[in-house]
């Protein structure tokens, strides 16, 4: 088997020869291993290339992603750099559409990916009907999907590459506000906005819709994904996710499977409040379900009551700790959390040992490497 056709048979609960190993390489890790600041890594590399070569090199099956919102014909973007130091570098964007201008800004250094610093909705009077247009203006059937298919070719069976459907109708209101998430609960306080944002939310849930429905029919995209960033128990709750966020995705599985595609969520952070959701919508997978102190998904009672509500309809992907046990643990700690992984979903198809998130670029190579060969063992 290839390790692509691993991770899908994972996703559609068939057999595997073995379970797939799947440690979360996304950015740190490819750009240590292929010598590049984070920077170069970020703005020079081909995503879906770096990841192709460290999954080849560690022998081990993953996913990645690639990229491609649409975007309005009357929409420009100008993007402007510049350094501030020897190793930070901003780039601002200035967002000129029909109904007003918007700003935006990030820095990047060589050391760490790059970060907000100035996002484009500050004023809602002024800059609400701009910003509107610009995320959901584009029409998606008008979408080139020529690169996207080109990266799909090239990775071939090497892993499982997604497309990527955006975030969350939280993730993305709340990331285009200044004041960032704290801005964002507010305004899910405020009567006054209620309306404007429940407007908003359908409208993000059609244009999610839309781009599945556009990807599925236009590529060969086996899975596709939606990602997280504030939008999970740790941060937004459950009770708000399930108002804001969770009507979008089940529309949007509903949407991947009637093409006969599959939907792959991340979710980081805490996740048991939310776990029977994600069997209640069908997801295909669902990933990182991590362990203490960021998740709440603790040893082999946890993964017990995961397996329980997953109720076979999911597969779990992840749990293997990226700092506790990866980073600062020993090769013989990363076994006994795979041995427990796989002794609580043996017998079930549905398991991908994975990372509680992204591997962090200290992470020991030895620590990975007993990780893969612990599953290949079994």
């Amino acid at each position: 088997m290839t390790p692509k056709q691993r991770m899908l048979n994972a996703y559609r609960g068939i057999n595997n020869d073995r379970p797939a190993v799947a440690p979360e390489f996304w950015y740190y890790y490819p750009a240590k291993m292929l010598g590049y600041d984070m920077i170069t890594f970020e703005r020079s590399v081909p995503f879906h290339l770096a990841l192709k070569e460290t999954f080849e090199y560690f022998e081990c099956e993953g996913w990645g992603a690639a990229f491609g919102w649409p975007q309005a014909a009357d929409v420009s973007v100008r993007e402007s750099e510049h350094w501030l130091n020897e190793t930070t570098l901003e780039v601002r964007n200035r967002i000129e559409t029909p109904y007003g201008v918007l700003s935006s800004a990030s820095q990047g250094s060589r050391d760490e990916p790059s970060w907000v610093t100035e996002r484009p909705l500050k004023d809602l009077d002024k800059d609400l009907a701009a910003w509107e247009h610009y995320v959901f203006g584009g029409d998606a059937e008008a979408l080139d999907f020529s690169r996207s298919v080109k990266q799909w070719r090239e990775v071939g069976e090497s892993y499982l590459l997604e497309y990527w459907l955006g975030m969350p109708f939280f993730d993305t209101w709340a990331g285009a506000r200044e004041g960032g998430f704290e801005t964002g609960i507010y305004d899910l306080m405020s009567e006054e906005l209620e309306p404007i944002l429940e407007r908003l939310r359908e409208r993000h849930t059609a244009a999610m819709v839309r781009l599945a429905r556009a990807v599925c029919e236009h590529t060969s995209f086996e899975s596709l994904c939606i990602g997280c960033s504030w939008s999970c128990n740790s941060l937004l709750g459950p009770e708000l996710w399930r108002r804001w966020d969770k009507p979008g995705i089940a529309a949007v599985a509903r949407e991947v499977h009637r093409y006969g595609r599959l939907l792959h969520i991340h979710f980081h952070g805490k996740s048991m409040d939310t776990v029977a959701d994600f069997a209640e919508m069908e997801i295909d997978c669902v990933c990182p379900f991590e362990r203490p102190p960021g998740g709440d998904i603790s040893g082999e009672a946890g993964l017990r009551a995961v397996a329980d509500a997953l109720a076979g309809k999911t597969t779990m992907n992840g749990n293997v700790h990226t700092v506790e046990t990866l980073i600062r643990g020993t090769p013989d700690d990363v076994r006994r959390e795979v041995a427990e992984i796989l002794s609580v979903f043996k017998g079930t198809a549905r398991v991908i040992v994975g990372t509680g998130d992204q591997v962090g670029r200290e992470t020991p190579e030895a620590n990975l490497q007993a990780m893969i060969e612990a599953v290949k063992r079994t």
